[in-house]
């Protein structure tokens, strides 16, 4: 029996499980392609900066220098993105091409990239938890 095979057979339940595996993958390309210190650094320095915002509403040269400084940190945390983003954006593509064309016969073809990416968003949350992700 060939793969292609098993996931025409059970098409949800393969879609559910490819998907727990590639936000696995996912997940661990994120943790190990980022530094993981820096990321909990930048995100403790957001909270911060988000209780001085509160604390200064009406100051709006100290808000804007608050701003400023989020910023900065936003953009590292973007920048910081991308490596993983730019690891996975090829394999993931060519996996998501073999699945439609695999399910187009199925009578998942309608519904099973939308089990794809709720399993995804849910078991990348707990992924997430689970490997201490920032």
């Amino acid at each position: 029996m060939s793969i292609t095979t098993i996931i025409q057979a059970y098409p949800i339940a393969s879609t559910i499980i490819i998907a727990a595996v590639v936000s696995l993958l996912s997940m661990l390309a994120t943790k190990y392609l980022t530094n993981q210190e820096r990321l909990k650094e930048l995100t403790v320095k957001q909270k911060e900066h988000q209780r001085l915002m509160k604390e200064h509403k009406g100051d709006q040269q100290k808000m804007m220098e608050i701003q400023k400084e989020m910023m900065s940190g936003s953009m590292e945390r973007m920048k910081s993105s991308f490596k993983p983003m730019i690891v996975t954006l090829i394999p993931f593509l060519l996996l998501f091409n073999f699945m439609r064309k695999v399910l187009e016969t199925t009578p998942a073809a309608k519904s099973w990239f939308w089990y794809y990416l709720i399993t995804a968003i849910v078991l990348g949350t707990v992924w997430k938890k689970i490997l201490k992700v920032h």
